[in-house]
């Protein structure tokens, strides 16, 4: 198992619905949860996450503050469309301190991930890390 959801692995984040120069979307997948990715405010927020091949997902970890509600959603085509939902979830809230959720995911394979916050405990969220354990198919 290899984490799949690394820059380094070839993963690419192919659409974020906010930005900021400071805190871009990339960080999501550099592998270091002292970096991240910060909405701007408003709700849903969204991103997406493509790979390099399709991959076979064990576990999907993500590390994030103020997360109230998120959706994960798979694509197996090559062209980000066609999105299935996978899990929902509402995150306790952690004041000071990270969210670390876990999904598993077990049998599922994508060629995208989309992640959509729904809510959030403040106006803005952030994301840290997305981590993934699976196998290229």
């Amino acid at each position: 198992m290899i984490d799949a959801a690394l820059s380094s692995s070839g993963t690419r984040v192919v659409l974020a619905t906010s930005g900021d120069e400071n805190y871009p979307p990339e960080n999501i997948i550099d592998g270091n949860t002292e970096t991240f990715w910060i909405s701007t405010g408003m709700f849903p927020q969204e991103f997406i996450l493509r790979f390099s091949d399709p991959l076979k997902i064990k576990l999907l970890t993500i590390h994030s503050y103020n997360v109230k509600n998120l959706k994960i959603e798979k694509s197996a085509s090559s062209d980000a469309t066609d999105f299935d939902t996978l899990s929902e979830k509402e995150f306790e809230h952690t004041e000071g301190h990270l969210q670390a959720n876990d999904f598993s995911l077990t049998g599922t394979t994508a060629t995208h991930l989309r992640f959509i916050i729904t809510s959030g405990y403040d106006h803005f969220v952030s994301v840290h890390r997305v981590a993934i354990e699976g196998v290229y198919q």
